[in-house]
Order: C-alpha cells, then structure tokens, then sequence
C-alpha cells in the first residue's frame, strides 16, 4: 500500500509536469484534460476550462505523483502545505534532482551534510513545491 501525492495547479498543470518528467527522467507523462471528460448537459464545460489537465500522473522513484488543474472558480493555494520528499542512495542523481529544480526556485537549503544524513538539501521549485532531497545510508528515519 503507498501514500500517492496529489498537486494542483492553476492553469499550469501541463508545464508543471513536462518540467517534472524531464527532471526526474520518466516516461512522458498521458494527460487527461477537462475537456475529454464526458459531457454532462446538466453542468456544461465552461470553455476556458477545456485544456485544462483534470489528471495526469508520474511515477518519481516507484512512487506515485499525481497532477491536477484547479477548474476554474474553485479556489487554488498555491503549495503552501505540500512538501515532497526523495530520499535516494544516488548522490549523483539527486544533486542533477537538485541542480535542475532550483532553475527559477528558490534554495532553503544548499545539499550539504547534517547530523543525521551525509547529504541533505532543501529547494522550493519554480511552481512553488518544496522538495527535501536526503541521502539514504539505511538508517534515516527521514
């Protein structure tokens, strides 16, 4: 059984995700937009709401992300209470990981050793996602 984490964008879910699969190197991600819904003649699709993603998923290091527009009108928070973790055994992978989120983001912490990780770093991404990025020696309990 897994945690999947679910992200919502506002009108930017298409670009979030390319930037993502290209990040983390997976399979081009199969986008459903609003539009390619059924229609329903009791609640019709406002038209700005047509290419907007209503779901798409990516598998980041076995796990499951999935992506979502906001419909339109609804109200949107942009990441405030979303934090994403990879902890990995690839210092190579994760500083590339790092190197490439930080493009337009922001570093809350440079990749550095700590206390309880021989490498950890912390960067909010051009989307406004905070990603922890911490090395797995067997015994973190991150």
């Amino acid at each position: 059984m897994s945690v999947d984490v679910y992200l919502n964008f506002n009108g930017n879910c298409r670009e979030a995700v390319e930037f993502y699969a290209e990040v983390f190197g997976t399979e081009t991600p199969k986008i459903m937009t609003f539009g390619e819904a059924p229609p329903n003649p009791e609640y019709p699709l406002p038209e700005e709401a047509k290419h907007l993603v209503m779901h798409t998923r990516l598998n980041i290091d076995g796990s499951n992300v999935m992506f979502s527009d906001v419909f339109p009108g609804m109200p949107f928070i942009e990441g405030n209470n979303i934090n994403l973790a990879l902890v990995s055994k690839d210092i190579e992978y994760m500083t590339s990981v790092f190197h490439k989120l930080k493009v337009d983001g922001k570093v809350g912490m440079e990749l550095q050793e700590t206390f309880w990780s021989k490498l950890y770093g912390q960067v909010t991404d051009k989307f406004g996602i905070t990603w922890l990025l911490n090395y797995d020696n067997g015994e973190t309990a991150f």
